[in-house]
């Protein structure tokens, strides 16, 4: 599918999603918000992409946030409306069967840094910027702000940045558990793809299966939780994945065959 506003690119596994509005500094509109909701359904049915790395185009930003010229006149439905929007296509994000690493590049600002949020994983670049500035220009955090930064960091960190609206750097956004790890930005791709085939060297339906674990059980009680897990544990045994992989321990083989079946 061709896509105005965001790039897809496969190769070896890996589905690279790129924000391409650098004029703009990627800022999301309904269109390009749209156009990310395809981008990840093409992915979800893509069979040979088992990983995927979302970030944006050009060298300033990730994404700086929701498009405020086109949110700036929004009445209060056409508002709710685009918070929906935005939720909708970050949900999807979120509960891709598929283990996915944002690189930010630079500006996550607002809806940016919501975007990275909904990833598996985010690593930055030195020159990366995160914040949650909406209440400066008189609104809350629309996609999902409010509720994953403080899973992330914890209740009272998410309180002190989304209410001073303060924008922090890259080791700040490290320290605090918002991003994984920080690397020059000469390196970022480097680094994350890296990590991505990493991760593609695991059986695949064991990724899929513990992202399931992880994601639904912090929703839940820990004894509802490890029920969960226990069920997902127990579906590894009717794969050839699960076959391979012990066989391959038991008979003393770097190599193994996993073929997400």
């Amino acid at each position: 599918m061709d896509f105005k506003n965001v790039l897809l690119k496969k190769e070896k596994g890996i589905g690279f999603l790129t924000i391409n509005r650098p004029a703009a500094l990627n800022a999301l509109n309904s269109e390009t918000l749209s156009e990310i909701h395809k981008a990840i359904e093409e992915i979800s049915n893509d069979d040979e992409v088992l990983a995927v790395i979302i970030t944006g185009a050009g060298d300033k930003a990730f994404v700086a946030g929701a498009d405020i010229s086109e949110m700036k006149d929004m009445s209060v439905i056409e508002g709710r409306k685009f918070g929906i929007l935005g939720n909708k296509v970050f949900r999807a994000i979120e509960t891709l069967e598929k283990p996915v690493i944002a690189a930010v590049n630079g500006f996550a600002l607002g809806g940016g840094c919501e975007l990275s949020m909904a990833c598996d994983i985010r690593i930055a670049s030195t020159k990366a910027k995160f914040g949650q500035p909406e209440v400066g220009l008189g609104i809350t955090p629309g996609f999902g702000g409010t509720q994953r930064l403080p899973r992330l960091v914890g209740m009272a960190m998410a309180k002190e940045l989304i209410y001073s609206s303060r924008i922090i750097g890259a080791e700040e956004a490290y320290r605090i558990g918002l991003v994984n790890k920080v690397v020059e930005p000469e390196a970022l791709m480097g680094e994350v793809t890296k990590l991505a085939e990493e991760i593609l060297r695991n059986a695949p339906i064991a990724v899929k299966l513990c992202k399931q674990a992880i994601n639904r059980g912090m929703q839940i009680d820990i004894d509802t939780a490890i029920s969960l897990e226990a069920e997902l544990f127990g579906e590894c045994f009717s794969t050839e994945d699960q076959k391979e992989g012990m066989s391959a321990f038991v008979e003393k083989r770097k190599e193994k065959q996993f073929k997400n079946r």
